[in-house]
């Protein structure tokens, strides 16, 4: 099965978070392969994105940003859920995309046991729908934080359909408050209409 290169990745940020819909999520975990097709993203586009990481500049944990295309970024928030990004555009321009939701394919008992708290098993549609849920699914951590994802190992992106243009809507991103009002309204959210594993409408 091909993959995706870094190619895809070191384009223009929003045009990645668009076509990276429909694209599969691939997770190889000790010989089993957990996957999902993404059906939401979100851009974090450049140092004058006040809703990035990279807003105040170049620091320890945002390095990675600025480094080459195909990178995962992974990071730790609320003390409780790991978030997937993968680094977009050129080198020294600092550019990501959150992966924030997924339609399961493949491994969905392997994701229940990471998702299950108690004894009573998830719906299908709480497995991967939103970007710390699917973390936990695929069971995505610090420890591939820096990770390229273009090798076909570990974890990776294979080709999906390709979606027409009046299959994907655009609006918002989530919880970015802090940001100012033209970031904030950005439309940098993209995600498949219809879709039930997508996070927010």
């Amino acid at each position: 099965m091909p993959i995706l290169t870094q190619e895809f990745f070191a384009r223009p940020t929003l045009t990645v978070a668009r076509e990276l819909l429909g694209q599969r999520l691939v997770r190889d975990l000790d010989g089993r392969r957990l996957s999902g097709i993404i059906v939401e993203t979100e851009a974090y586009v450049g140092p004058d994105d006040t809703a990035s990481h990279a807003r105040m500049g170049r620091t320890a944990r945002n390095e990675i940003m600025f480094g080459p295309a195909g990178v995962a970024y992974v990071y730790f928030i609320y003390g409780m859920y790991h978030m997937l990004n993968i680094v977009t555009d050129q080198p020294d321009f600092p550019a990501a995309i959150l992966i924030r939701a997924l339609e399961p394919l493949t491994g969905q008992t392997a994701m229940q046991a990471h998702r299950q708290k108690n004894n009573r098993p998830l719906k299908p549609i709480n497995l991967t729908n939103g970007p710390g849920k699917l973390c936990q699914a695929l069971a995505i951590d610090r420890r591939l934080n820096h990770f390229p994802i273009t090798q076909g190992h570990t974890l990776w992106l294979e080709p999906g359909d390709p979606l027409p243009d009046q299959a994907i809507a655009a609006g918002p991103r989530v919880g970015i408050d802090y940001a100012t009002p033209e970031c904030v309204a950005a439309p940098w959210r993209f995600w498949i209409k219809g879709n039930r594993f997508v996070s927010k409408r």
